[in-house]
C-alpha cells in the first residue's frame, strides 16, 4: 500500500477558470431558486492550534471511578435515538442556569455528513486567530469527554465530572417539572453550554445532534449557521427527501444570521434559501460565493486552493483525505470569514499564513484515519450511504491497495444495504461484525444483507470485533507482506471507536 504521490500541476488549467466553471455549473439550476434568491442577501466581497487526539480513560483510579459513575447516571436517561421533539426541557434548564448559552457568540452547524470534521476545522481556524474556543460535537469516538472541547482539547475527566456535579441539582429540578426527564443528549448539551460560559470562551462551535429546529442545541442564536450537505439519514424522524429533511435543519437559521451553505440538492436548497429570506439572513453558497478552486492529492493529505468570501487562498495543506474534506474546508473557511465580517463589514480576507497554519494542524479521528501499517488499517466512521460513497471514492483516490478487506459493524436503524452497496465495488471481501452498543445490528442479520450484496463467497461473519479485525488482517496478508493489502473498518462511529481501542490508539 502506498499513498499516491503529489499531483503534478504543471498542466492544470488556471484556478480562476476552474472557479468560473464551478459558478457556471451551479447557476444552471431550478428556476424556482431564482425567485427565492431575489429576496435574499448574498455575501460577496467587493474589490489553530494542533488538535488533540482522542483521550484515554483517566489514569487515576478514583477519577476513573467517578467518571464511570457519571456515565452510568447518564445512561439511565433516554438515549440519543429516543426523542420527543421539543426544546422545552433544555430551555428550562438554561433558564435555571442563567442562560449560559447567551454568554458568547456561536457558530451552529447542521447537515447530514461532515459536521464534526467541519466543526474541527472551524475550531482550528478560530484558535489560530487567538480566540478561545468551545466545541460541542457528537457522537464521541472513544471517550464521552471528547464531546466538549476547550481550546481544541477535550475537557479533562475531572472537569467533566465537576461540570456534571455543578448542574445536577438543576437537572433534577427540570426533571421534576417536565413530563419527561432530560435526555442523555440534553444533559450533555447543558453541560457544554455551562462549561463554555465558565471557561469563558470567546466563541462556541456547536454541532447539532439531529435535525435542527427541535434539537437540544437549538437554544442558541448562532451568529453563523452552517449547513453541510443534506442527504437521506434518520428518515423516520426527519423526512423521506432532502427537501423534507431541510425543513427541520433550517431551524438553526436565526434572524439576521449569516448562513453558509455547502452544495445541496435542489429541493433542500430551496427550503434553506426560503428560510433565509423569511428571517432576513445573509447567504453564502458553495460554488457561487465560495468554493474549492483546485485540489491535488499529496502525501499525508491534499493541497488546496480555496475561494473564500475575501478572495483566494492558495497552497493550503490539509492533512485529511478525500474530496469531501476539501469541501468541508471551504465551508469552514467561509464560516470563519463570515464570523469575522469578511464579505459584509469589510472585503479584506483572512491572513493567509494563519489560515495555512490552522488547516495544517487539523485532525479528524476516525475519518479515513490510518492506525496501522503492514497491512494498512484505515478507520472511517461512515454510517449512511452518502458517507459511504464519499469514503469509497476517497479510498480509491488516495490508497493503492491491491486487495481491500472490509470490516463492517452497523447500527440497526441505518440504511445498511445502501451502505454496503457503496463499498461493494472497492472491497474484495467483507467481514461482518457488531459493536457493543445496544443499537448494533445483529451480525447474522447484517450478514444476510451482505450476502445479497456481495455474494456468499465474499462474506465472513465474526460477531466479536476483535476476531473480525484479526480475520480481516489475516485476509489482507494472504498475498504476502509486500502485496499491498489493506483493511477498512467502517459502518458506525462506535465500531470505529472500539476498533481504535483494540488497535492501541487512545
Amino acid at each position: 500500500m502506498s499513498e499516491l504521490p503529489p499531483h503534478d500541476s504543471s498542466s492544470e488549467p488556471d484556478p480562476l477558470d476552474s472557479f468560473d466553471e464551478i459558478v457556471a455549473n451551479e447557476t444552471e439550476r431550478d428556476p424556482d431558486l431564482a425567485v427565492i434568491e431575489a429576496g435574499s442577501r448574498t455575501l460577496r466581497t467587493q474589490g489553530g492550534l494542533p488538535g488533540a487526539d482522542v483521550p484515554a480513560r483517566p489514569a487515576d483510579p478514583e477519577t476513573d471511578k467517578a467518571l464511570r459513575e457519571v456515565e452510568a447516571d447518564l445512561a439511565t436517561r433516554w438515549g440519543e435515538t429516543k426523542l420527543e421533539p421539543s426544546v422545552s426541557r433544555i430551555a428550562a434548564l438554561m433558564d435555571l442556569l442563567g442562560e449560559p448559552q447567551r454568554a458568547y457568540p456561536s457558530i451552529h452547524i447542521t447537515g447530514t455528513n461532515g459536521k464534526t470534521s467541519t466543526a474541527r476545522m472551524i475550531e482550528a481556524l478560530l484558535s489560530a486567530f487567538e480566540l478561545r474556543t468551545g466545541r460541542y460535537t457528537s457522537p464521541h469516538v472513544q471517550s464521552i469527554t471528547e464531546r466538549i472541547s476547550l481550546d481544541g482539547t477535550p475537557i479533562s475527566a475531572e472537569r467533566f465530572i465537576e461540570t456534571y456535579g455543578d448542574i445536577k441539582p438543576y437537572i433534577e429540578m427540570v426533571d421534576a417539572q417536565q413530563e419527561y426527564r432530560l435526555s442523555f443528549f440534553e444533559v450533555l448539551t447543558g453541560m457544554a453550554y455551562a462549561a463554555f460560559a465558565d471557561a469563558p470562551v470567546d466563541v462556541a462551535v456547536v454541532e447539532v445532534g439531529m435535525g435542527g429546529s427541535w434539537d437540544a442545541t437549538n437554544v442558541i442564536d448562532g451568529d453563523v449557521a452552517v449547513v453541510t450537505p443534506i442527504d437521506l439519514d434518520h428518515t423516520d424522524r426527519l423526512g423521506g427527501t432532502p427537501g423534507e429533511i431541510a425543513v427541520e435543519k433550517a431551524g438553526i437559521v436565526k434572524q439576521d444570521a449569516t448562513v453558509i451553505l455547502a452544495q445541496q440538492p435542489v429541493d433542500a436548497a430551496q427550503v434553506l434559501l426560503k428560510k433565509a429570506v423569511e428571517v432576513d439572513a445573509t447567504v453564502a453558497r458553495e460554488g457561487l460565493e465560495f468554493g474549492v478552486v483546485a485540489r491535488h492529492v499529496a502525501v499525508g493529505g491534499q493541497l488546496l486552493t480555496l475561494r473564500g468570501l475575501g478572495g483566494e487562498y492558495q497552497e493550503i495543506f490539509l492533512p485529511l483525505h478525500g474530496a469531501y474534506q476539501a469541501h468541508n474546508a471551504a465551508v469552514a473557511l467561509a464560516a470563519v470569514e463570515a464570523f469575522f465580517g469578511v464579505g459584509a463589514a469589510h472585503s479584506q480576507g483572512l491572513d493567509i499564513d494563519t489560515v495555512r497554519k490552522a488547516f495544517a494542524a487539523v485532525t479528524a479521528p476516525g475519518r479515513l484515519e490510518v492506525v496501522r501499517r503492514s497491512p494498512t488499517v484505515v478507520l472511517d466512521a461512515a454510517h449512511n450511504p452518502a458517507g459511504a460513497r464519499a469514503t469509497a471514492e476517497a479510498v480509491s483516490e488516495v490508497f493503492d491497495f491491491s486487495r481491500l478487506i472490509g470490516v463492517v459493524g452497523a447500527s440497526g436503524d441505518k440504511n445498511v444495504r445502501g451502505l454496503l452497496e457503496a463499498f461493494e465495488p472497492i472491497v474484495a471481501e467483507i467481514v461482518i461484525t457488531q459493536n457493543s452498543s445496544h443499537r448494533a445490528m445483529d451480525a447474522d442479520e447484517l450478514a444476510g444483507i451482505a450476502v445479497e450484496v456481495f455474494g456468499e463467497d465474499r462474506v465472513q461473519v465474526e460477531p466479536r470485533l476483535d476476531d473480525a479485525l484479526e480475520a480481516a488482517i489475516t485476509l489482507a496478508e494472504e498475498d504476502g507482506e509486500f502485496a499491498g493489502g489493506g483493511v477498512l473498518v467502517t459502518g458506525s462511529v462506535i465500531t470505529v471507536g472500539e476498533a481504535r481501542l483494540l488497535l492501541g490508539r487512545g
